[in-house]
């Protein structure tokens, strides 16, 4: 396999600050790997033998709860880090990454984190970064679906996507990455139907486009209105 360049990595977040000869002493260790739409990246409770970084395409992140209820936790976008369960002190995945498109992700193996951690300060810095910043975004989808009504945390969950993956169009801003009725059930905690009432209630009302696994926000200002609980509740 031809070597891989560092151009590849070099200005991501988790890479920020180090040095070029240490950026290929880890792509060294690398391996490129092309995960087609819907194959798993790594499923939750396997064995962490390996970390990724998400060069393209989209990753949606699964858990399964014990009573067998899938919730899609979050989105993964390019150069993002994912599977980091050793940086969490964990040996196994707490969750699944299913590829949403054909992606292309960098392989290293799991034993690696802490070495790596040790030899490029900023690498570990970043990383444990990554991983306040997800700690801080799942306790606040936990206070929304404890406390929030659904349209606020539908609205919610649209705008996340938007920012995260969102092309400006003709009609608006369209949310860069297939996404079905029964994804945003189970990002927000609630059921199918649930979700094509309110999207088809929002249709009406010129908010949002919405097709075969896609959407498009129309109206972003009045959807943001909605997710704080500030406009009509017809």
């Amino acid at each position: 396999m031809s070597r891989l360049d560092r151009s590849l990595i070099a200005g991501l977040s988790p890479f920020q600050g180090m040095a070029p000869a240490d950026l290929d002493r880890m792509l060294r260790r690398a391996r490129s790997l092309r995960v087609a739409k819907d194959e798993a990246v790594f499923e939750q409770e396997e064995e962490a033998q390996s970390f990724f970084l998400l060069l393209d395409g989209h990753v949606r992140v699964v858990k399964t709860t014990p009573d067998g209820q899938q919730v899609i936790a979050r989105y993964i976008s390019p150069g993002e880090l994912m599977g980091i369960a050793h940086a969490l002190g964990r040996n196994t995945y707490p969750a699944s990454a299913i590829a949403a498109v054909d992606c292309v992700v960098l392989a290293w193996p799991g034993n690696l984190w802490p070495e790596f951690a040790a030899a490029f300060p900023s690498f570990g810095i970043n990383t444990y970064k990554t991983v306040g910043t997800r700690l801080q975004d799942a306790q606040a989808r936990v206070v929304e679906m404890s406390t929030e009504q659904v349209q606020r945390r539908v609205a919610h969950a649209l705008l996340r996507l938007v920012k995260q993956t969102g092309k400006t169009t003709d009609e608006g801003i369209l949310i860069d990455l297939p996404i079905s009725r029964q994804d945003i059930a189970e990002m927000t905690g609630t059921t199918l139907h649930t979700v094509s009432r309110l999207l088809s209630a929002w249709e009406e009302k010129g908010l949002v486009k919405s097709g075969r696994q896609k959407v498009t926000v129309v109206e972003p200002h009045r959807l943001l209105m909605l997710s704080e609980g500030r406009a009509e509740k017809n």
